[in-house]
């Protein structure tokens, strides 16, 4: 019998809001997909695109990143150059040759734990979509 194929997707918080939502949802019971191994980080604007590279590199099947809403910033301009990289990396990698889906960008605010939910759904059904990554990954990840 064939095992349904189970993403792993890296899932780059904000702090400040992101986080705070994906705390609330826990809170409240609210039901999504395990997947999203979640990494706190101060901003959205503090992601790394080498992190993303880094990721995928290692053989993660997707990842996403969300921060505060556009104007919402606790570090003022954070998200905007966080939207900005974001951008240009989806393209890098898209020229690549890896598939849109497997690479999300979301705001959600502290306060918004079913959008949280529901956008932590739909990431993973993007990247269980596209399925198990092969392109510029290390070749033990591939064999495992």
């Amino acid at each position: 019998m064939e095992k349904e194929f189970d993403p792993k997707i890296v899932a780059f918080l904000c702090n400040w809001c992101s986080y705070a939502g994906a705390d609330l949802a826990g809170v409240s019971r609210l039901q999504y997909p395990p997947n999203p191994e979640v990494i706190r980080v101060p901003c959205s604007g503090r992601v790394n695109p080498f992190y993303i590279l880094r990721a995928i590199y290692e053989g993660i099947d997707g990842v996403w990143v969300s921060g505060c809403h556009p104007g919402d910033c606790h570090y003022q301009t954070g998200n905007y150059y966080a939207r900005r990289r974001f951008y240009l990396i989806k393209n890098l990698l898209e020229f690549a040759g890896i598939d849109r889906e497997r690479l999300n960008f979301s705001w959600v605010s502290a306060s918004e734990a079913g959008k949280f939910a529901e956008t932590a759904k739909k990431v993973t059904e993007r990247v269980k979509k596209a399925g198990p990554i092969d392109k510029l990954v290390k070749e033990r990840y591939l064999n495992d």
